[in-house]
């Protein structure tokens, strides 16, 4: 139960994030989530989308660095604790969280959640068992 997320490097450059989302827009690509990390000369779009292979070969097509990486999405109470909760059972395995970012769409008492963790087959079955529950590929589609 792995979602893939697109890693796309960017120049960090007045235009170049515009430039990858109408590349998307012009495709039919929805984003459905994102987060932006940079730094003085580059920045990383990790995004969750319907079709990330299709999306990493369209982006890579118009020369951009693409790369496809598998991370959970969580299904976490959206209430105080809710994300602690989570965190505590991952840190109580010693499974190191490497990032993480939110999405909503029309989750109703739930905040949907990327995590990027060091042992992702370990989270998962970790999080399953608990009864957490993980998005899949599909589910993502369905949004």
């Amino acid at each position: 139960m792995f979602v893939k997320q697109i890693s796309v490097f960017i120049e960090n450059t007045p235009g170049r994030l515009a430039e990858v989302t109408q590349i998307l827009a012009a495709n039919n690509i929805d984003l459905v989530s994102l987060s932006i990390a940079d730094t003085t000369n580059f920045g990383i779009l990790r995004g969750i989308v319907a079709e990330p292979e299709k999306t990493a070969a369209l982006l890579s097509e118009h020369g951009y660095t693409v790369k496809l990486t598998d991370v959970l999405a969580v299904y976490v109470p959206d209430k105080p604790g809710g994300l602690a909760q989570i965190l505590t059972m991952l840190s109580n395995e010693r499974i190191a969280l490497e990032y993480l970012y939110s999405f909503v769409r029309n989750a109703n008492d739930f905040a949907l959640i990327i995590f990027r963790v060091d042992q992702p087959q370990a989270a998962r079955t970790l999080l399953t068992q608990a009864g957490v529950k993980l998005l899949t590929q599909r589910d993502i589609a369905a949004l």
